[in-house]
């Protein structure tokens, strides 16, 4: 599993700008405004040799009573909880505040390795290091002055932050599963929707304790099954571990427990309570598993509580679909973990989509499937000339990755990508992420130079 970075800090002091310096795109909204940021943001980043998750959180106040700080501060205690190292942001100029002390005292109780960032300093040299002086009172060691929106002392921060890793796992890095055989399947949702009881359905025996108290599971827990003569490694996550400042909140826990297994993992089972609409939690770990290129199976349990209507069932379904739009693919399953109800699919429909999860497709089916795209929808107009592409190949899997050859890589449509996602998802029959790589065709100076007008030999005059 890779390894976890944390970013806190106090509101407004430029933690969504160095959580996107650092992944290399802008994925968190960033706003001159404290507060924008409210949950916990997670994407991957590479520097050298290593690749890591980064968590944005929102502004850590300590001791604020008001209810929504209280909340924002309760993600970042998580974050600090839970991870590798953290990265303390503070504003170098407007110098170490009351606020940085107290954020700084409750990090020194984590025992986590800290590293304290004064940002916003793009001055001259002198006067960063003498802006940045003061934050060595923190007790925290080191400080990086550094300036996140210009992308100045990133590098070195970078540097440090990767020897304050641990130490490199094998296969840690890698997007490929490693491929022993064995299909892993996550069982994620949020606590007291019956994954535990699901995982002892699924084995036959009583595996694990289930209990209607929400945080029965502290760790994740691998159980290992034969179905179909493949082997099937089922990971029930630790919905919540519950920490004696944030104990009550212990809906949050599930988004850090899945993406912790969910790396090592093919498929993600995600449940979800049928007695309760699918709530924005679902949908956090439903986007997770998009993020992560996980196959993804919704599994709606306790079904037996609503009745068997097969209308009420299938309203259920669109109503789920229409919510959760951004994972369309992904197959519905209702079932009854406590009954044992149609369990069996589950594991059924997760060994299918692990098999797509792997599946590479014919690269002269591919072309031949990309004319006809282009034929029934031809490419739209980019910056002024039209969209060509050229070739198709797939590139990877664990997810299907697909790299097009095209005249403008960087000025494909977002409503264009869809189209091709959904084409080749339905040619192929594809319920599992796909990934789309954009390049442009080799060779391109020399063909500009082509189309550069050859300067004509100039005449000699009478003079010369």
């Amino acid at each position: 599993m890779k390894p976890l970075v944390a970013i806190v800090g106090r509101p407004n002091v430029g933690k969504s700008t160095l959580f996107n310096r650092l992944i290399r795109r802008r994925a968190a909204l960033v706003e001159d405004v404290p507060g924008v940021t409210r949950d916990r943001h997670y994407a991957d980043a590479s520097w050298g040799d290593r690749t890591f998750t980064v968590i944005d959180t929102g502004g850590f106040v300590p001791g604020d009573q008001d209810v929504l700080l209280k909340e924002v501060r309760e993600q970042a205690q998580l974050a600090v909880e839970e991870c590798d190292v953290i990265l303390f942001v503070t504003d170098g100029r407007a110098g170490l505040t009351a606020a940085d002390e107290a954020v700084g005292a409750l990090l020194r109780k984590s025992g986590k390795p800290v590293l304290v960032v004064a940002n916003k300093l793009d001055s001259p040299i002198g006067t960063v290091q003498a802006l940045s002086a003061e934050f060595f009172r923190l007790g925290l060691g080191e400080v990086f002055p550094l300036s996140a929106e210009h992308g100045l002392g990133i590098e070195n921060l970078a540097g440090t932050l990767l020897d304050k890793l641990p130490a490199k796992k094998e296969g840690e890095d890698s997007e490929e599963r490693p491929d022993d055989g064995s299909i892993r399947i996550a069982i994620i949702g949020r606590p007291n929707v019956g994954k535990s009881t699901l995982v002892n359905a699924l084995l036959k025996e009583k595996r694990l304790v289930a209990s209607e108290v929400p945080g029965t599971t502290r760790d994740p827990i691998d159980s290992t099954l034969t179905y179909k003569d493949k082997k099937v490694v089922l990971t029930d996550t630790a919905g919540i571990r519950r920490k004696r400042s944030i104990a009550h909140r212990v809906e949050k826990y599930s988004v850090m427990a899945a993406l912790r297994v969910m790396d090592r993992s093919d498929v993600a089972v995600l449940l979800m309570d049928a007695t309760e609409p699918a709530v924005d939690q679902d949908a956090k770990l439903a986007a997770l598993a998009e993020e992560k290129g996980r196959a993804l199976v919704i599994v709606v349990n306790k079904w037996d509580l609503i009745g068997t209507d097969q209308r009420r069932q299938e309203a259920y379904r669109e109503a789920l679909k229409y919510s959760l739009k951004f994972v369309g693919y992904a197959p519905i399953v209702f079932t009854s973990a406590l009954t044992g109800s149609k369990v069996e699919k589950v594991v059924d429909i997760a060994v299918e989509l692990a098999e797509q999860f792997r599946y590479r497709a014919p690269t002269p089916q591919l072309n031949r499937l990309l004319d006809h795209m282009v034929d029934n929808n031809p490419a739209p107009i980019v910056h002024s000339k039209p969209l060509r592409l050229y070739y198709i190949a797939q590139v990877g899997t664990a997810p299907p990755t697909f790299a097009l050859t095209c005249n403008v890589p960087q000025g494909v449509p977002e409503m264009y990508k869809r189209y091709i996602t959904n084409q080749i998802r339905k040619t192929f029959d594809l319920r599992v992420p796909l990934r789309l790589l954009f390049k442009e065709r080799p060779g391109k100076a020399k063909r500009e130079s082509r189309k550069k007008p050859h300067l004509k030999k100039k005449k000699p005059s009478r003079r010369d």
